[in-house]
């Protein structure tokens, strides 16, 4: 999701450069419907097959947006220019660790999009794509029950300490003045069931692509930090995203156009010393209390709803 402007930048500043796409191969629904990208490799389990297909490409520039151990392996096999982002991992651990923010007040998009400087390839400020293949649709058992305007509810998250309770959330969604429908996968279901107050409840019941296409006809989208918060943006939607031992300080915050008008709006615990505690997210919190959830307070954030939370 996130490297999809480079991939757009790319395919309209470049027209003639045929643009391929290496990554895991649970990633590659949602690239399937990608119009930039003419070719997809797919890495499994064999790394020496999935490195010498890529190798005899023979591309004239590889950008590594990854940048970990094992694009350094590919990067050693695969002869070719290179150029990579930067991840930035002094500056996040001096924050988490020391509490010293050294961090750039740039998305990581940005960071993305400097690592295709090399081809003259400039951000446009587009926001994010997510393309839906045209043949998804919802089930029609769940368009009959959705109200013309409704919110949805991002439950899950590959963290628990980056997820409300579901106490917390049955508390927020009986202030939200509108029907909210919960978006999650099956994994999710257990804490669906606890959660009171939800219109329909679609975890683990929705493919990715109809979750997308869910978020795409709703109102309003409340979201932990977590792949459909992405989704949202680049579906344009309004959007409350609610962070727990994660910041949006390290730049992965949800990103719109430059020219949307839609909401943007963070949910926070401020002045905790404990926060944030990682980049990514634990099964428990570390400290025990988990006060950077428990203590997330709808009223924060309520006058800046005031408008958009109306049936």
């Amino acid at each position: 999701m996130l490297t999809s402007p480079v991939l757009r930048c790319i395919a309209q500043q470049l027209p003639n450069a045929e643009i391929h796409y290496a990554t895991k191969k649970k990633f590659a629904s949602l690239l399937e419907a990608n119009p930039y990208i003419q070719k997809i490799h797919l890495l499994e389990d064999d790394f020496q097959g999935f490195a010498d297909a890529i190798a005899q490409e023979k591309f004239d520039h590889i950008i590594d947006l990854h940048s970990n151990l094992r694009t350094l392996r590919l990067r050693l096999k695969v002869r070719s220019a290179w150029s990579r982002f930067n991840k930035l991992n002094l500056q996040k651990w001096l924050y988490i660790r020391l509490g010293v923010n050294r961090l750039p007040k740039v998305h990581i998009v940005d960071r993305y999009m400097a690592a295709a400087k090399q081809l003259g390839v400039v951000y446009d400020g587009k926001g994010l794509d997510y393309h839906i293949p045209a043949s998804v649709n919802l089930p029609s058992s769940f368009l009959e029950q959705l109200p013309e305007k409704f919110a949805v509810f991002v439950i899950g998250g590959t963290w628990t300490t980056k997820k409300l309770p579901a106490a917390k959330i049955s508390e927020w969604i009986s202030k939200i003045k509108m029907p909210v429908v919960l978006v999650g996968g099956p994994e999710d279901k257990e804490v669906a069931a606890q959660i009171e107050g939800a219109l329909l409840d679609t975890c683990g019941t929705l493919t990715l692509h109809q979750s997308a296409r869910l978020i795409e006809s709703s109102h309003i989208v409340f979201t932990h930090d977590t792949g459909l918060m992405h989704v949202a943006a680049a579906l344009n939607r309004n959007i409350v995203s609610i962070w727990g031992n994660t910041s949006p300080i390290f730049g992965m915050w949800p990103l719109h156009s430059q020219d949307s008008e839609a909401l943007n709006l963070s949910a926070e615990v401020a002045n905790l010393s404990c926060r944030p505690c990682s980049k990514i997210g634990y099964n428990r919190c570390p400290k025990g209390h988990f006060k950077c959830m428990k203590l997330q307070n709808f009223e924060n954030i309520a006058e800046n709803l005031s408008g958009y939370l109306s049936e």
